[in-house]
């Protein structure tokens, strides 16, 4: 769901087990996600990089502010859902961005699952150790 209120832009983004709700407003570029910087909250570099990859393909990285809260997953997933919802929210934000989001795969949501465990195995493909005696 993507909606506008006066000037702010919101969005929901998705990734595995991640629920991101995502605001998108005119500013000076900061982001905050759950309150705190994206830095201190995921604590890796590159997944404060792939959730700041929407901004900087459509060249608004330093004309917006984005105020993000996230829930469930890791912190991986979290930052993708965060990631997607920037990237829908932008798109509400100004339509002929969707062009340049749509070619980078960003407005997909990635259907990727964590895929289920099986019976007689340790997880969903590992194997207990063969015992050959």
């Amino acid at each position: 769901m993507a909606t506008q209120t006066e000037n702010r832009y919101y969005a929901t983004g998705r990734r595995k087990n991640a629920t991101a709700r995502v605001w998108v407003l005119p500013g000076s570029g900061t982001v905050k996600v759950n309150k705190v910087a994206p830095r201190d909250y995921f604590k890796r570099d590159t997944s404060e990089m792939l959730l700041l990859q929407p901004l900087k393909i459509t060249g608004l990285k330093d004309k917006m502010d984005v105020v993000a809260t996230v829930r469930g997953g890791g912190l991986s997933g979290q930052a993708g859902a965060v990631r997607h919802g920037i990237a829908r929210a932008l798109q509400v934000y100004d339509e002929t961005l969707r062009g340049a989001l749509k070619k980078a795969g960003m407005l997909t949501r990635d259907p990727r699952e964590k895929e289920r465990k099986k019976p007689g195995r340790a997880r969903a493909r590992k194997r207990f150790q063969f015992s050959k005696r």
